[in-house]
């Protein structure tokens, strides 16, 4: 058994291409290959494990999601719209942790700590659940109030001011006691928490100020009629089912 230390951590690139390069040289070994193991090597495999099937699951979850609004809003426009902004929310949640937290802008004024280096690679996949569920809730609550007014008015500048008119001061309040709440967490000592906490926070009151406020009724307006568009398929079974 031999105890490898890397110069770096085992958190940053330079720490795993450590192992990497270990793994690499000891398979080709003649008696066999060696396993490499500890925390870095865990983490490497963990990762590995994780984020290589990240695309499938992403693409899987995107187009469950798609196709449940497609039924739900009976519109294809507007549920492919629901799912590319809950990636955009997403993204700018993950933004907001490696700014603040990895590199460190901010972390040290407001909680007296310093530029983590690296996210532990489990924190993304907790977040990614608990804001993708957070924001397709607000999508469909928001788009359900737009679609029901579009089928009383048949007008799409009606049905933005009318679906929003009804949902924009509830999403809006329970974004911010889902913030607060979040915050409140953020004051434990562990940086961890801290990090999960605020990157929440932040991501529930950008989805549901930018994203479900602004963005959502801005991108209804710009495509019209296009928003109401049902495939035949869509149309047949709704056909059906009222009757």
């Amino acid at each position: 058994m031999l105890t490898v230390i890397p110069h770096s951590e085992g958190s940053l690139e330079e720490g795993k291409a450590t192992v990497t390069t270990l793994r690499q040289e000891l398979a080709a070994l003649p008696g066999g290959p060696a396993s490499v193991g500890g925390a870095t090597a865990g983490d490497v495999s963990f990762s590995h494990a994780v984020y290589g099937s990240f695309p499938l699951m992403l693409t899987v979850v995107s187009l469950a999601t798609l196709i449940i609004l497609t039924l739900s809003l009976r519109s294809l426009v507007l549920a492919i719209k629901a799912v590319l902004l809950n990636i955009v929310s997403l993204g700018a949640a993950f933004g907001f942790m490696v700014f603040f937290w990895q590199q460190g802008h901010g972390s040290t004024l407001i909680y007296g700590m310093s530029a983590a280096g690296a996210i532990r690679a489990w924190i993304p996949t907790i977040v990614f659940a608990s804001l993708f569920g957070l924001s397709i809730d607000y999508e469909v609550f928001v788009l359900s109030r737009i679609r029901e007014e579009y089928d009383r008015t048949a007008s799409t500048a009606d049905a933005i001011i009318g679906g929003m008119a009804r949902s924009g001061r509830l999403v809006t309040c329970a974004a911010l006691i889902l913030m607060i709440t979040f915050l409140s967490v953020s004051i434990d000592p562990n940086q961890i928490v801290k990090i999960m906490a605020t990157t929440l926070a932040v991501g529930v009151l950008v989805d549901a100020l930018i994203i479900r406020s602004l963005i959502v009724p801005a991108l209804v307006s710009l495509m019209g009629r296009w928003n109401w568009w049902e495939p035949g398929l869509l149309r047949r079974t709704g056909g059906k089912l009222e009757k």
